[in-house]
């Protein structure tokens, strides 16, 4: 046998063509990934892009009687800055903030906790118990909790009354904010021990029967397995908890029929912007203070995330 046989005999066989019949299905299926991601980034673009930059371009202008609109810059923004009403309606929805939402997400934590433990008998309908009232719409939870807070045929009143404490103020303009906490804690308790429960679930079975074996009882398991696994989910609940304080709007524009004495038009800043906008007609102004409130969410948000990464941080240092 020649050399030169014996070394086309060892050379590698040529690559098969496959390779082009395997690209040929890479793009069919990256075709049909963009056709089903289509729907998505048509509606996105038109429901939220296409708006947000509108909103945008309304808040550099202002109407004025003669000479139509006429760019103004930032000057709607300087103004919803030392606007009172706007910084008032802040403050409020602020103090909403720290003071709900501390109480929303330790009852849903409390109950994600209880129903994970198995001490609750009847788990699934507990669960669904506690989770019916965020299905229930927020207009008609508002206007619910406004028939029992009324003052002369209200049950809470009558029932007040009947026991000799006198009539109950709830929409007085010193309760107002507390009942519409109130309202916002019933409607969103079940929607946050959902995921803080889904969380729990997630958790690895090993981990508990090992802490039971070093004699860990049911608070121990909680404060030092449960709940720094689900950090996560808890994080996310207070971010979604952001964005809902700041932008009530259904409770004070329902509560503000039955009390319109306490409920003013600039109670809170959506319902500031609303008013603005579709009573008023200053399309520009209540887009700048939209865009303000928005920058406001999203400032937030982000300190509340960049909290949680840094006390993430020195945990990992200490241990």
């Amino acid at each position: 046998m020649s050399t030169s046989t014996a070394l086309a005999d060892e050379r590698p066989s040529a690559s098969p063509p496959p390779k082009r019949r395997t690209s040929t299905a890479k793009r069919k299926q990256y075709r049909a990934a963009y056709l089903f991601l289509l729907p998505f980034f048509v509606v996105f673009i038109t429901m939220l892009v296409i708006p947000l930059v509108y909103s945008g371009y309304l808040s550099l202008f202002e109407s004025k009687l003669i000479g139509g609109e006429v760019f103004n810059g930032l000057g709607n923004y300087v103004r919803a800055l030392t606007d009172p009403l706007f910084l008032e309606g802040l403050g409020r929805v602020g103090l909403f903030f720290i003071v709900q939402v501390p109480i929303m997400l330790g009852l849903a934590l409390f109950l994600a906790l209880a129903l994970d433990s198995f001490r609750a008998r009847g788990s699934k309908a507990v669960r669904l118990l506690i989770y019916m009232p965020y299905a229930v719409p927020a207009v008609v939870a508002t206007l619910m909790w406004g028939y029992l807070y009324g003052p002369d045929f209200g049950p809470l009143a009558q029932m007040s009354r009947a026991l000799g404490f006198g009539t109950p103020e709830f929409l007085s303009a010193e309760n107002m904010l507390g009942s519409m906490m109130n309202i916002v804690t019933w409607e969103f308790v079940g929607y946050n021990m959902i995921i803080m429960y889904a969380a729990l679930r997630s958790i690895p079975g090993e981990l508990y029967e090992a802490a039971e074996i070093d004699g860990a009882g049911q608070f121990r398991l909680a404060w030092s397995i449960k709940i720094p696994a689900i950090r996560p989910a808890i994080l996310l609940t207070i971010i979604f908890s952001v964005i809902g304080s700041f932008q009530l709007f259904s409770e004070p524009s329902l509560l503000s029929i039955i009390a319109p004495n306490v409920v003013i038009n600039s109670y809170t800043p959506n319902f500031y912007a609303y008013n603005l906008a579709f009573v008023n007609q200053e399309l520009n102004y209540a887009a700048s203070i939209a865009f303000l409130l928005g920058i406001v969410i999203a400032v937030l948000s982000y300190l509340v995330q960049l909290g949680a990464e840094r006390r993430e941080r020195r945990e990992r240092r200490l241990a």
